[in-house]
């Protein structure tokens, strides 16, 4: 699948007059998973980053767009191929986008080394984070742990002591189980690793319920969390063992197809739909009147990728090729976040607040999540200290 957009606009059909690149123009690959399961997710990645360029009046800092699109299938080696056709047949000024943390540790290499920038928005693996981290490198999303962080603190502030953790077995969801323990130190029931992209969990769920937690804490996203929150209410789990996860597990990609089975479930995220400031309220607005459905944080850190590269790239005055310059403009982050306070930390990930939240029926209808309180501000990774970038 390859879509070659000019002049990216509000939704997947190219603008009328697509043709040669002219001087004024910038050219981004953007490569997601845009097929299988987890399709949605990376829909989403590529719908709030097309909202954020059609909220930047159609423009990057006044520079036209040629957006390169490309599946990456969830498959490591097609990434990386894909990456490495931008780079030499498209020639594209920057790479943004990548959904899974596999794909990314099989892209970021090859375009570290091209000294071309690559602007995650959504994978965060630990390695990118610490010892390998690069200045070409920025992820305008999260840290991977950073989430799973976050519930670890709300679930041990709420005095549960026994929990039983699940995620596929991938560098996403190692980094999730690393995360929550870092801040849950109570006991484990059991910490359990599939297979990434399983559908049945019938197996997973009988060791769960002989293990007898007092709550369970799941990574699931995409359609593994659609499968496994659907198994958990069906087995009759839902009504004895709280269920708890991060935002992926329960967002706007998952929770139309689950239904009112995830109803009551806290989560943690860095930004909710109800957040309070401006630029909240209009990416929210945009997205439903764009695509008529709630906009998932897949949504919201791929728009803010959109507006982060707007505010750099008007910084150096659409000097794509001042490379050094245009790192600099990045590092200052001069944009108003949806999700509020943001800022670069000296690996090029972010610090942020991280809220808690409740999937709830909202006054129109539909099943969406209420923000319930912030559990930590201002919050970095971990691995910033190993990262040797000053």
């Amino acid at each position: 699948m390859r879509q070659h957009i000019i002049g990216a606009a509000v939704g997947a059909a190219a603008l009328a007059g697509a043709g040669i690149a002219q001087a004024d123009e910038i050219k981004i690959g953007f490569i997601a998973t845009l097929s299988g399961p987890a399709a949605a997710l990376g829909q989403d990645l590529l719908d709030g980053f097309q909202l954020g360029i059609a909220d930047s009046g159609g423009t990057l800092g006044g520079l036209d767009v040629d957006l390169i699109v490309e599946d990456d299938q969830l498959k490591p080696d097609v990434g990386r191929q894909v990456a490495q056709s931008m780079l030499e047949r498209d020639e594209v000024d920057m790479i943004v986008g990548i959904v899974f943390s596999n794909v990314m540790m099989a892209v970021a290499p090859l375009v570290i080394e091209n000294e071309t920038i690559l602007v995650s928005a959504n994978a965060g693996p630990s390695p990118l984070a610490g010892e390998m981290c690069s200045p070409y490198f920025f992820n305008v999303a999260w840290q991977n742990d950073n989430t799973h962080e976050a519930m670890g603190q709300y679930v041990k502030d709420q005095g549960f002591d026994n929990v039983y953790i699940m995620a596929p077995n991938y560098p996403a969801g190692t980094d999730a189980l690393a995360g929550f323990k870092r801040f849950y130190d109570g006991g484990l029931a059991g910490e359990v690793y599939t297979q990434l992209n399983q559908t049945d969990y019938a197996a997973e769920l009988a060791e769960l319920r002989a293990a007898n937690p007092d709550a369970v804490y799941i990574f699931y996203p995409g359609g593994m969390g659609v499968n496994f929150v659907k198994q958990y209410a069906q087995a009759g789990l839902m009504e004895t063992i709280p269920l708890f996860g991060p935002s992926f597990s329960f967002d706007q990609t998952i929770l139309p197809a689950v239904g009112e089975a995830a109803l009551g479930v806290f989560n943690t995220s860095f930004w909710t739909q109800d957040l309070d400031n401006a630029a909240n309220a209009q990416f929210v607005a945009g997205f439903e009147a764009a695509y008529d459905r709630i906009p998932s944080p897949y949504a919201a850190q791929a728009y803010d990728a959109a507006r982060l590269l707007d505010s750099a790239l008007a910084a150096v005055g659409g000097a794509t090729d001042d490379t050094a310059a245009l790192i600099a403009a990045l590092e200052a982050a001069d944009f108003e976040s949806v999700r509020g306070p943001f800022r670069f930390n000296t690996n090029h990930f972010p610090i942020q607040n991280f809220y808690v939240r409740e999937v709830v029926m909202l006054d129109d209808g539909r099943i969406g999540n209420a923000l319930r309180g912030t559990v930590f501000e201002a919050h970095g990774d971990a691995y910033a200290a190993d990262c040797p970038m000053e």
